[in-house]
Protein backbone atom coordinates (compact mmCIF):
# COMPACT_ATOMS: atom_id res chain seq x y z
CA UNK A 1 0.00 0.00 0.00
CA UNK A 2 1.19 3.61 -0.75
CA UNK A 3 0.16 4.65 2.69
CA UNK A 4 -2.30 5.88 4.89
CA UNK A 5 -4.73 7.77 3.49
CA UNK A 6 -7.21 9.27 6.39
CA UNK A 7 -8.90 12.76 7.08
CA UNK A 8 -7.40 15.31 9.29
CA UNK A 9 -10.33 13.89 11.80
CA UNK A 10 -9.14 10.69 11.45
CA UNK A 11 -5.50 11.58 11.66
CA UNK A 12 -5.93 13.14 14.84
CA UNK A 13 -8.25 10.10 16.10
CA UNK A 14 -4.72 7.95 15.14
CA UNK A 15 -2.67 9.87 16.95
CA UNK A 16 -4.67 9.62 20.36
CA UNK A 17 -5.48 5.81 20.00
CA UNK A 18 -2.15 4.99 19.83
CA UNK A 19 -0.41 8.09 21.47
CA UNK A 20 0.15 6.47 24.82
CA UNK A 21 2.42 3.60 23.18
CA UNK A 22 4.13 5.49 21.17
CA UNK A 23 7.30 5.79 22.73
CA UNK A 24 7.39 1.53 23.19
CA UNK A 25 6.02 1.14 19.45
CA UNK A 26 9.66 3.06 18.83
CA UNK A 27 11.43 0.56 21.31
CA UNK A 28 9.42 -2.23 18.73
CA UNK A 29 11.07 -0.30 15.75
CA UNK A 30 14.40 -0.55 17.48
CA UNK A 31 14.02 -3.98 18.27
CA UNK A 32 12.84 -4.64 14.94
CA UNK A 33 16.50 -2.71 13.42
CA UNK A 34 18.48 -4.84 15.43
CA UNK A 35 17.08 -7.81 14.45
CA UNK A 36 18.00 -7.21 10.93
CA UNK A 37 21.52 -5.75 11.54
CA UNK A 38 22.30 -9.13 13.57
CA UNK A 39 20.72 -11.37 10.82
CA UNK A 40 22.63 -12.59 7.73
CA UNK A 41 23.41 -9.89 5.50
CA UNK A 42 20.96 -10.56 2.52
CA UNK A 43 18.05 -11.69 5.16
CA UNK A 44 18.50 -8.04 6.87
CA UNK A 45 18.42 -6.56 3.35
CA UNK A 46 15.18 -8.07 1.76
CA UNK A 47 13.30 -8.68 5.50
CA UNK A 48 14.54 -5.10 5.93
CA UNK A 49 13.04 -3.74 2.84
CA UNK A 50 9.50 -5.14 3.36
CA UNK A 51 9.51 -3.40 7.11
CA UNK A 52 10.48 -0.36 5.85
CA UNK A 53 8.00 -0.15 2.98
CA UNK A 54 5.28 1.52 5.16
CA UNK A 55 3.71 -0.98 6.94
CA UNK A 56 1.04 0.45 9.74
CA UNK A 57 2.51 -2.05 12.42
CA UNK A 58 -1.32 -2.34 13.30
CA UNK A 59 -0.72 -5.71 15.31
CA UNK A 60 2.35 -4.60 17.22
CA UNK A 61 0.28 -1.64 18.73
CA UNK A 62 -2.66 -3.80 19.74
CA UNK A 63 -0.11 -5.90 21.62
CA UNK A 64 1.70 -3.02 23.40
CA UNK A 65 -2.11 -1.02 23.78
CA UNK A 66 -3.85 -4.02 25.54
CA UNK A 67 -0.38 -4.78 27.27
CA UNK A 68 -1.13 -1.06 28.81
CA UNK A 69 -4.78 -2.11 29.43
CA UNK A 70 -4.00 -4.95 31.40
CA UNK A 71 -2.08 -2.94 33.73
CA UNK A 72 1.55 -4.82 32.13
CA UNK A 73 5.00 -2.78 33.03
CA UNK A 74 7.57 -5.30 31.66
CA UNK A 75 9.12 -5.79 28.86
CA UNK A 76 7.95 -8.77 26.93
CA UNK A 77 5.31 -6.53 24.78
CA UNK A 78 8.09 -5.05 22.84
CA UNK A 79 9.64 -8.21 21.85
CA UNK A 80 6.36 -9.63 21.31
CA UNK A 81 4.95 -6.88 19.75
CA UNK A 82 8.47 -7.19 17.12
CA UNK A 83 7.56 -11.31 16.99
CA UNK A 84 3.81 -10.36 15.56
CA UNK A 85 5.46 -7.65 12.93
CA UNK A 86 8.04 -10.49 12.04
CA UNK A 87 5.26 -13.07 11.25
CA UNK A 88 2.96 -10.97 9.56
CA UNK A 89 6.41 -9.74 7.13
CA UNK A 90 7.40 -13.38 6.33
CA UNK A 91 3.55 -13.87 5.72
CA UNK A 92 3.60 -10.85 3.42
CA UNK A 93 6.95 -12.41 1.42
CA UNK A 94 5.39 -15.73 0.60
CA UNK A 95 1.91 -14.14 -0.37
CA UNK A 96 4.02 -11.93 -3.07
CA UNK A 97 5.20 -14.79 -4.16
CA UNK A 98 2.45 -17.25 -4.51
CA UNK A 99 0.43 -14.08 -6.04
CA UNK A 100 3.48 -13.03 -8.44
CA UNK A 101 2.81 -9.74 -7.06
CA UNK A 102 4.95 -7.68 -8.58
CA UNK A 103 3.52 -4.33 -6.42
CA UNK A 104 3.10 -3.93 -2.60
CA UNK A 105 2.53 -0.21 -0.95
CA UNK A 106 3.38 1.76 -3.96
CA UNK A 107 6.66 -0.52 -4.02
CA UNK A 108 8.38 -3.27 -6.16
CA UNK A 109 7.79 -6.50 -4.35
CA UNK A 110 10.65 -8.44 -2.35
CA UNK A 111 10.37 -11.45 -4.67
CA UNK A 112 10.80 -8.82 -8.03
CA UNK A 113 13.43 -7.74 -6.76
CA UNK A 114 15.52 -10.45 -5.51
CA UNK A 115 13.69 -13.18 -7.01
CA UNK A 116 11.40 -16.33 -5.78
CA UNK A 117 13.74 -18.52 -4.46
CA UNK A 118 16.23 -16.06 -2.33
CA UNK A 119 12.91 -14.23 -0.83
CA UNK A 120 11.11 -17.50 0.31
CA UNK A 121 14.28 -18.29 2.40
CA UNK A 122 13.82 -14.90 4.22
CA UNK A 123 10.38 -15.74 4.52
CA UNK A 124 10.88 -19.10 5.84
CA UNK A 125 14.15 -17.56 8.02
CA UNK A 126 11.48 -14.92 9.98
CA UNK A 127 9.32 -17.73 10.91
CA UNK A 128 11.85 -19.56 12.73
CA UNK A 129 13.38 -16.88 14.08
CA UNK A 130 10.17 -15.77 15.74
CA UNK A 131 9.85 -18.87 17.66
CA UNK A 132 13.53 -18.56 18.45
CA UNK A 133 12.29 -14.97 20.03
CA UNK A 134 10.15 -17.19 22.33
CA UNK A 135 12.18 -19.63 23.35
CA UNK A 136 14.73 -17.29 24.52
CA UNK A 137 12.52 -16.25 27.47
CA UNK A 138 11.11 -19.66 28.00
CA UNK A 139 7.92 -18.47 26.73
CA UNK A 140 6.31 -22.26 25.87
CA UNK A 141 2.81 -20.71 26.15
CA UNK A 142 3.18 -17.55 23.92
CA UNK A 143 4.99 -19.84 21.21
CA UNK A 144 1.90 -22.22 21.26
CA UNK A 145 -0.28 -19.22 20.52
CA UNK A 146 1.94 -18.14 17.52
CA UNK A 147 2.40 -21.51 16.12
CA UNK A 148 -1.40 -22.13 16.22
CA UNK A 149 -1.53 -18.84 14.15
CA UNK A 150 1.27 -19.24 11.74
CA UNK A 151 -0.15 -22.80 11.18
CA UNK A 152 -3.43 -21.81 10.43
CA UNK A 153 -2.40 -19.11 8.30
CA UNK A 154 -0.61 -21.57 6.61
CA UNK A 155 -3.42 -24.05 6.33
CA UNK A 156 -5.68 -20.80 5.28
CA UNK A 157 -2.99 -20.10 2.07
CA UNK A 158 -3.36 -23.73 1.12
CA UNK A 159 -7.47 -23.57 1.00
CA UNK A 160 -6.89 -20.63 -0.79
CA UNK A 161 -4.57 -21.82 -3.01
CA UNK A 162 -6.91 -24.99 -3.91
CA UNK A 163 -9.78 -22.41 -4.92
CA UNK A 164 -7.28 -20.11 -6.91
CA UNK A 165 -8.22 -19.51 -10.52
CA UNK A 166 -11.87 -20.31 -9.49
CA UNK A 167 -14.97 -18.19 -9.94
CA UNK A 168 -17.54 -20.48 -7.74
CA UNK A 169 -16.46 -19.74 -4.32
CA UNK A 170 -18.55 -20.95 -1.50
CA UNK A 171 -18.71 -18.01 0.95
CA UNK A 172 -18.65 -20.41 4.03
CA UNK A 173 -15.49 -21.61 2.44
CA UNK A 174 -14.17 -17.86 1.87
CA UNK A 175 -15.01 -16.64 5.41
CA UNK A 176 -12.61 -19.98 6.57
CA UNK A 177 -10.37 -18.82 4.67
CA UNK A 178 -9.91 -15.05 5.78
CA UNK A 179 -10.51 -16.22 9.18
CA UNK A 180 -7.58 -18.17 9.04
CA UNK A 181 -5.02 -16.16 6.85
CA UNK A 182 -6.13 -12.82 8.57
CA UNK A 183 -8.14 -12.81 11.58
CA UNK A 184 -5.99 -15.72 14.26
CA UNK A 185 -3.02 -13.11 13.58
CA UNK A 186 -4.79 -10.42 15.18
CA UNK A 187 -6.24 -13.31 17.68
CA UNK A 188 -2.78 -14.28 18.82
CA UNK A 189 -1.58 -10.58 19.38
CA UNK A 190 -5.27 -9.26 21.23
CA UNK A 191 -4.45 -12.38 23.74
CA UNK A 192 -0.55 -12.75 23.87
CA UNK A 193 -0.72 -9.97 26.51
CA UNK A 194 -3.06 -11.63 28.79
CA UNK A 195 0.02 -14.71 29.35
CA UNK A 196 2.41 -12.33 30.79
CA UNK A 197 0.94 -12.11 34.34
CA UNK A 198 -1.11 -14.63 36.49
CA UNK A 199 -3.59 -12.35 36.95
CA UNK A 200 -4.85 -11.49 32.93
CA UNK A 201 -5.15 -15.34 31.83
CA UNK A 202 -8.62 -15.37 32.22
CA UNK A 203 -8.75 -12.80 29.42
CA UNK A 204 -7.31 -14.92 27.09
CA UNK A 205 -10.07 -15.77 25.39
CA UNK A 206 -11.54 -12.74 25.28
CA UNK A 207 -9.25 -10.78 23.77
CA UNK A 208 -8.48 -13.63 21.18
CA UNK A 209 -12.58 -13.24 20.09
CA UNK A 210 -11.68 -9.03 20.37
CA UNK A 211 -8.64 -10.03 18.01
CA UNK A 212 -10.21 -12.83 15.64
CA UNK A 213 -13.67 -9.81 14.87
CA UNK A 214 -10.94 -7.06 14.26
CA UNK A 215 -9.17 -8.56 12.06
CA UNK A 216 -11.99 -10.22 9.77
CA UNK A 217 -13.46 -6.19 10.27
CA UNK A 218 -9.90 -5.63 8.67
CA UNK A 219 -10.12 -8.23 5.71
CA UNK A 220 -14.02 -7.34 4.64
CA UNK A 221 -12.63 -3.50 4.47
CA UNK A 222 -9.65 -4.47 2.40
CA UNK A 223 -12.09 -6.50 -0.21
CA UNK A 224 -14.17 -3.70 -0.45
CA UNK A 225 -11.05 -1.11 -0.57
CA UNK A 226 -10.08 -3.42 -3.54
CA UNK A 227 -12.63 -2.26 -5.81
CA UNK A 228 -13.11 1.31 -4.46
CA UNK A 229 -9.51 3.06 -4.21
CA UNK A 230 -7.22 4.23 -6.50
CA UNK A 231 -3.88 2.39 -7.80
CA UNK A 232 -2.07 5.26 -6.05
CA UNK A 233 -4.01 4.70 -2.54
CA UNK A 234 -3.71 0.90 -2.64
CA UNK A 235 -0.03 0.89 -3.92
CA UNK A 236 -1.17 -2.11 -6.38
CA UNK A 237 -3.76 -2.05 -9.38
CA UNK A 238 -7.09 -2.01 -8.46
CA UNK A 239 -9.06 -5.23 -8.61
CA UNK A 240 -5.77 -6.79 -7.86
CA UNK A 241 -7.41 -9.71 -6.42
CA UNK A 242 -9.11 -10.59 -9.61
CA UNK A 243 -6.03 -10.49 -11.17
CA UNK A 244 -4.37 -12.68 -9.07
CA UNK A 245 -7.11 -15.68 -9.30
CA UNK A 246 -8.92 -14.41 -5.86
CA UNK A 247 -12.86 -14.05 -5.83
CA UNK A 248 -13.44 -12.28 -2.58
CA UNK A 249 -16.92 -11.48 -0.86
CA UNK A 250 -17.83 -8.70 -3.07
CA UNK A 251 -17.75 -10.99 -6.29
CA UNK A 252 -18.91 -13.86 -4.08
CA UNK A 253 -22.20 -11.72 -3.24
CA UNK A 254 -22.58 -10.16 -7.09
CA UNK A 255 -22.35 -13.72 -8.90
CA UNK A 256 -26.03 -14.76 -8.22
CA UNK A 257 -27.22 -11.32 -10.19
CA UNK A 258 -25.62 -11.62 -12.90
CA UNK A 259 -26.36 -13.45 -16.19
CA UNK A 260 -24.45 -16.50 -18.00
CA UNK A 261 -22.60 -14.22 -20.47
CA UNK A 262 -21.62 -11.64 -17.86
CA UNK A 263 -20.20 -14.84 -15.70
CA UNK A 264 -18.36 -16.10 -18.01
CA UNK A 265 -16.61 -13.07 -18.67
CA UNK A 266 -15.28 -12.57 -15.14
CA UNK A 267 -14.49 -16.10 -15.19
CA UNK A 268 -12.43 -15.43 -17.79
CA UNK A 269 -10.60 -12.35 -15.58
CA UNK A 270 -10.14 -14.98 -13.11
CA UNK A 271 -8.89 -17.70 -15.50
CA UNK A 272 -6.54 -15.74 -17.00
CA UNK A 273 -5.98 -12.66 -14.75
CA UNK A 274 -6.60 -10.21 -18.11
CA UNK A 275 -9.39 -7.84 -18.56
CA UNK A 276 -10.28 -8.76 -22.39
CA UNK A 277 -13.76 -10.10 -22.88
CA UNK A 278 -14.94 -7.26 -19.96
CA UNK A 279 -13.31 -4.12 -19.13
CA UNK A 280 -12.13 -3.36 -16.18
CA UNK A 281 -14.77 0.05 -16.08
CA UNK A 282 -17.17 -2.30 -16.80
CA UNK A 283 -16.54 -4.62 -13.50
CA UNK A 284 -16.43 -1.59 -11.13
CA UNK A 285 -19.41 -0.44 -12.72
CA UNK A 286 -21.20 -3.57 -11.67
CA UNK A 287 -20.16 -4.01 -8.34
CA UNK A 288 -20.88 0.00 -7.56
CA UNK A 289 -24.03 -0.20 -8.96
CA UNK A 290 -25.51 -3.34 -7.42
CA UNK A 291 -25.11 -2.57 -3.70
CA UNK A 292 -22.78 -5.32 -2.75
CA UNK A 293 -20.16 -3.45 -1.19
CA UNK A 294 -23.14 -1.95 1.17
CA UNK A 295 -23.45 -5.32 2.19
CA UNK A 296 -19.87 -6.31 2.91
CA UNK A 297 -19.51 -2.92 4.92
CA UNK A 298 -22.35 -4.00 6.50
CA UNK A 299 -20.87 -7.46 7.76
CA UNK A 300 -17.55 -5.73 8.47
CA UNK A 301 -19.95 -3.35 11.09
CA UNK A 302 -21.25 -6.21 12.37
CA UNK A 303 -17.69 -7.83 13.10
CA UNK A 304 -16.74 -4.14 14.29
CA UNK A 305 -19.41 -4.31 16.72
CA UNK A 306 -18.98 -7.75 18.24
CA UNK A 307 -15.38 -6.82 18.69
CA UNK A 308 -16.86 -3.40 20.87
CA UNK A 309 -18.80 -5.51 22.59
CA UNK A 310 -15.75 -8.50 23.89
CA UNK A 311 -13.63 -5.30 24.25
CA UNK A 312 -16.08 -4.12 26.81
CA UNK A 313 -15.30 -6.60 29.06
CA UNK A 314 -11.40 -5.38 29.32
CA UNK A 315 -10.46 -3.27 32.77
CA UNK A 316 -11.55 0.31 31.88
CA UNK A 317 -10.07 3.34 31.63
CA UNK A 318 -8.56 5.57 28.46
CA UNK A 319 -6.89 2.92 27.12
CA UNK A 320 -9.28 0.56 26.80
CA UNK A 321 -11.53 3.60 25.23
CA UNK A 322 -8.65 3.84 22.75
CA UNK A 323 -8.57 0.13 21.50
CA UNK A 324 -12.10 0.18 21.08
CA UNK A 325 -11.82 2.94 18.60
CA UNK A 326 -9.73 1.55 16.57
CA UNK A 327 -12.42 -1.41 15.64
CA UNK A 328 -14.48 2.18 14.31
CA UNK A 329 -10.78 3.55 12.63
CA UNK A 330 -10.63 0.37 10.62
CA UNK A 331 -13.93 0.70 9.20
CA UNK A 332 -13.34 3.95 8.29
CA UNK A 333 -9.92 3.73 7.08
CA UNK A 334 -8.89 3.80 2.51
CA UNK A 335 -6.17 2.07 2.57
Amino acid sequence: MAGNVYSIRQLHEIREVFGSIRPRLEQVEGFLAREMDEALPMVGKVAGYVLGSGGKRIRPSLVLLISRILGYTGERDIRYGAVVELIHTATLIHDDIIDQSDLRRGKPTANRKWGNQATVLVGDWLYTRTMDLCLELGDVEVMRVLTSATLQMTEGEILADRVRGQLDVDEDVYMDITRRKTAELFAAACSIPALFQPSTLHLTDTLAGFGRNLGLCFQLIDDVLDYTSSRGELGKPVMADLREGRVTLPMILLLPGLGPAQRQQIAEVVRTGVFESISEEEVLQMVATSGVLDEVRARAAEFARRADELGGQLPGGRERQSLLRAAALLLDRRS
